[in-house]
Parts: C-alpha cells; sequence; structure tokens
C-alpha cells in the first residue's frame, strides 16, 4: 500500500513544488537519445537511402569478395565456365541484353527483362548519338551493382582500396559515410569500366540466383490423360 501512495503522489498534478523538487532529486529525467540512436534502422541494421546496409560493425559478419575480379572477362575454369564465356560476349557485343538478364535475376522475376532492357538501349543509343559514348546508360545501371553489394555483403571498391592502402580507417567504421562512399564508387566503376562492371555482375548473379525461366528448382507435376480403356465381354 505505501508503494502504490507514492505511485500516485508522484503522478497526481496536485503536488506541492517542494514535493515536485524532492521527487526529481529522487528520479532524474531521462537523458536525451544520442544522435547515433535517432537514425533509421531494419531489425538492428541502418537503412541508408532507403536501403539496410550490410551490418559489418553492427553484426560483426565481415563483407565477402566478389566472386570474380573485375578484370576477370573470361571467368573461372569451373562448372560455369561456359556462362562465363556467354556473359563476356554479351557484355561486349550485347551490354543491353546482359543487364537485362542481370536485373531479372536479381528481381527474381519480379521485373521482366523488356523493362530494364529497352530502357537501357535507349539511354545507350542516346549516349553515343548525342555525345559520342555511352554516357548514359552507366547512370542508370549503376544501381544494380549496388543492390548485388548489399544483398550478398560484399566488399565495394572503396573499401578494398583502404584495404590495400591501409588509410581511411575512420571512414570505414561509420557505416552510413561508408555506404555513401561506396554508392559513388558503384557509379565510378560503372562509367569507368562499364562493360566489365556488367560482366562481373552477371557471374556474381548466376553463381547464386537461378534463372526465373527454370521455375527456382521446383517440381512440375504433370497430370496425363488417363490411357484408353476398352470394354471386354466376360468369359
Amino acid at each position: 500500500m505505501g508503494a502504490a501512495d507514492n505511485r500516485e503522489e508522484e503522478s497526481s498534478p496536485l503536488l506541492p513544488a517542494a514535493a515536485a523538487g524532492e521527487n526529481a532529486e529522487k528520479f532524474p529525467p531521462a537523458p536525451a537519445p544520442a544522435p547515433e540512436a535517432a537514425k533509421c534502422y531494419a531489425d538492428g541494421v541502418p537503412v541508408v537511402m532507403g536501403e539496410p546496409v550490410s551490418a559489418h560493425a553492427v553484426g560483426g559478419l565481415p563483407r565477402e569478395s566478389w566472386d570474380s575480379g573485375i578484370l576477370s572477362c573470361l571467368g573461372r575454369n569451373d562448372e560455369f565456365c561456359s556462362s562465363d564465356l556467354e556473359v563476356c560476349l554479351l557484355g561486349s557485343v550485347a551490354p543491353c541484353v546482359l543487364y537485362g538478364s542481370n536485373v531479372e535475376r536479381l528481381a527474381a522475376g519480379q521485373v521482366t527483362f523488356a523493362n530494364s532492357c529497352l530502357p537501357y538501349t535507349g539511354l545507350y543509343m542516346l549516349g553515343n548519338s548525342l555525345f559520342g559514348w555511352n554516357c548514359l546508360a552507366p547512370w542508370f545501371s549503376h544501381p544494380t551493382r549496388t543492390a548485388i553489394r548489399r544483398r550478398y555483403n560484399l566488399e565495394g571498391s572503396f573499401e578494398a582500396f583502404t584495404r590495400q592502402c591501409g588509410c581511411c580507417h575512420g571512414l570505414i567504421e561509420d557505416e552510413e559515410r561508408r555506404e555513401h562512399l561506396e554508392v559513388a564508387c558503384d557509379l565510378a566503376t560503372h562509367y569507368l569500366c562499364h562493360p566489365c562492371a556488367l560482366c562481373q555482375e552477371g557471374r556474381e548473379l548466376r553463381r547464386r540466383v537461378p534463372h526465373p525461366g527454370f521455375n527456382n528448382g521446383r517440381s512440375v507435376f504433370v497430370m496425363m490423360p488417363p490411357m484408353e480403356q476398352t470394354m471386354g465381354r466376360g468369359m
């Protein structure tokens, strides 16, 4: 009963000022949240530019390397060797087809091939006709590289550079600032090495995601009609 009376006294708006001061000393106000806590989080992972950031510092999981380097145009001598050669050919001759295939795999069939291939083709032709080089399509296609890197927790170009040269560790520790720099590096990679970037993304996706046309490995049941039956005369 005594504890209940104390709670009623604390919540009563008719408390005298002296009593209110004593209660304030006993129960100091909660500290204001730190600026870091005001950021947007999704399942404990910070969200930057609408996408969850890979939790290197939060979850403690180190980011993986890409399956192949950006200059490994012919891929590797493994079970995906023929697929790597196809990716290299498409990236050299028809980058619009390779980009459409990459988006289709990444979106798991939610985005059709034509919805990504046709806009890329238009920007490719417009950039070459107006400026003499493919300067518009990389701006359109670089978000796909960012989405692949975030989904599979892959190491970005900026982090790989800092790991090799041993500098800028303060920028790496700040997840939000690092992610903004990685997005800028993704854009620069597509502008400077556009066909190679598309090929690297295609090799990575083909090793991780089956083509949506393959039904994602689910079993297909085929109903066969019954065979023709004849009625015979009993003996």
